[in-house]
């Protein structure tokens, strides 16, 4: 499979509103100036489902638990295209403890490539790793794997800080995360939301 487009290139610049319906400003700042930290940028298909579920509980745990997580005081950030009530549903619900953001116009979709998900249906499961200098390093696109997206952000931190220098070519996609993207085209089995999603569609 061919590279993400926007790998080595700058971050889009977006806003969009969060679970609470504040603005939010991507890249982050903090009074005016870019917050100068790793991201951790999640695409995934639709907030409450089982798998969208155990992926954003999931990131929610690497935060506390993970050392790598904790050392880079990396950033996590969750995009769907849930109206705002829906994300906050969600958050509250998972206790979620990192923005989340509602892009119903899909204007972070098409900033970052993003398009549709399994057999064309529903949005993509796509997670972006951004380094401290708003650099994408990296992609990880996996649909069905959800478990896979976490792991690959680990192997993707710890390829950043063993090498700090942001505009050189990313390696992170080679051995290292290898594992990560085969776990997706090893697991051939489909989670419960996108079945249940692929026969709403198909009995339309």
């Amino acid at each position: 499979m061919a590279p993400h487009p926007l790998i080595n290139k700058p971050v889009p610049e977006f806003s969009l509103p969060d679970a609470n319906g504040h603005m939010f400003k991507f890249p982050p700042e903090e009074q005016g100036v870019r917050v100068k930290k790793p991201i951790a940028l999640f695409f995934y298909p639709e907030a409450g489902t089982h798998g969208c579920t155990r992926e954003a509980c999931q990131f929610r745990d690497a935060l506390v638990e993970k050392e790598i997580f904790k050392r880079t005081d990396v950033q996590v950030i969750g995009i769907s295209s849930d109206p705002v009530p829906k994300q906050k549903r969600f958050v509250e619900s998972q206790n979620l403890t990192y923005p989340v953001l509602s892009d119903e116009n899909h204007v972070a979709y098409r900033a970052f490539h993003v398009g549709k998900g399994l057999m064309g249906f529903g949005d993509a499961r796509i997670t972006f790793v951004i380094d401290s200098e708003g650099i994408i390093r990296d992609s990880l696109s996996a649909n069905v794997n959800f478990n896979a997206h976490v792991k690959f952000v680990t192997k993707a931190l710890e390829k950043l800080e063993s090498q700090p220098s942001v505009r050189s070519p990313s390696e992170t996609s080679d051995a290292d995360v290898a594992a990560a993207r085969s776990e997706s085209s090893d697991d051939s089995s489909l989670s419960l939301d996108e079945l249940s999603r692929v026969a709403n569609v198909v009995g339309a």
